[in-house]
């Protein structure tokens, strides 16, 4: 079976790592990169630390306005699909580079699979929403991590090929986490003290395109009296320079940082204010209270016992949040047995269509 594999953004590389090393034992897999995110920092090293293959094509796509960019995505993916003929698409998640490479298997008839299927936040205005909704509509095999995921597809009249595998993202924790261990060892040379700091991520068009929100997650981050550790994606280095807008001086800002570096100071932060799904999903799997920058979650699952809680970009419900009591006892299992990729491979396999590609 011939499988091309479209990823472009950070997320998607942890999970195709992990179904990648499943699928090229018995299967060919052509990864194709289509240079969504071309910084080093969030491209580069995750291919290093992954042990993801090199891809065989990088589309150079780049950064750009939703259209433009999910435009050249696909163009140059369906030049790529024409080439290379595959038996299957397989996507991931829900950003341009996912809704890129469902259309350009749609267009040309070619079996779709969707990693991360049946997620919705219900919130439109969400370009990931629009995104993830399209790819499943596209899609004949729905890879679904949670049971939540698999109930919202039956909403939406979608029931044939909707799979329940569990989450490749925990699978990655589960393999990485002794590695990431290790380099906390490091972290602590540097005066980092577990439990010691608050750990904060902004990325959502929605908080970095809008200066006033950005300034209100700035001055609650500031307001929590103690130190922040901010690795801070290039979208909210950007508006900040753009905006003139200033961080306290507890908040430390710095570059953004590896797969095994962000376990690290997820598993060690006494909470986690975020807007990334991904961190969320983390978080709970690590057993760490988690405030989300946001009014909904395409993971309600973590939501569950108090792990966590939506503040919006409001300082005062955002610091109330952070300052919450621990949640007692440990989250409860939600996202599968860490053999997510294994199944999908499974399904992969077992599905009548994986032969039928550019027929």
């Amino acid at each position: 079976m011939k499988i091309v594999s479209v990823v472009g953004a950070r997320p998607q590389f942890i999970k195709a790592a992990v179904v990648s090393y499943k699928l090229r034992d018995s299967h060919q897999e052509v990864l194709v990169h289509t240079g969504q995110h071309y910084d080093a920092a969030l491209s580069d090293v995750f291919f290093r630390e992954l042990d993801l293959p090199r891809p065989h094509h990088h589309l150079g796509v780049g950064s750009g306005t939703h259209g433009r960019q999910t435009g050249l995505m696909l163009e140059r993916l369906e030049e790529v699909l024409l080439r290379e003929q595959p038996d299957r698409v397989l996507v991931y998640g829900d950003t341009n580079s996912t809704l890129a490479g469902a259309l350009a298997a749609a267009k040309l008839g070619i079996p779709l699979a969707h990693v991360e299927a049946g997620l919705r936040s219900y919130n439109r205005a969400m370009p990931e929403e629009v995104n993830r909704v399209l790819a499943d509509h596209c899609s004949d095999l729905l890879l679904c991590p949670t049971a939540t995921a698999v109930e919202n597809l039956a909403r939406e009249g979608i029931g044939e090929g909707v799979h329940l595998v569990g989450d490749v993202m925990y699978d990655s924790l589960l393999a990485h986490l002794p590695r990431a261990r290790e380099r906390w060892r490091i972290m602590e040379q540097r005066r980092l003290a577990s439990e010691g700091y608050v750990l904060a991520t902004v990325h959502r068009s929605a908080n970095t395109d809008d200066p006033h929100r950005l300034q209100a997650i700035l001055l609650a981050l500031g307001e929590l009296g103690e130190p922040v550790i901010f690795p801070m994606h290039p979208r909210a280095r950007l508006a900040m320079m753009s905006g003139d807008l200033e961080a306290a001086p507890a908040v430390r800002i710095q570059e953004p940082v590896g797969y095994l570096d962000m376990l690290a100071l997820e598993e060690h932060a006494r909470v986690i204010v975020t807007d990334s799904g991904g961190v969320q999903k983390e978080a709970y799997l690590l057993g760490v209270p988690c405030v989300t920058l946001r009014e909904e979650t395409e993971w309600p699952e973590t939501l569950v016992g108090g792990w966590n809680v939506l503040a919006g970009a409001e300082p005062e419900r955002i610091v109330a949040a952070a300052r919450r009591p621990r949640p007692q006892g440990s989250p409860p299992p939600a996202f599968g047995d860490g053999h997510a990729a294994e199944k999908i491979v499974k399904v992969l396999e077992d599905d009548p269509s994986h032969g039928r590609g550019l027929a």
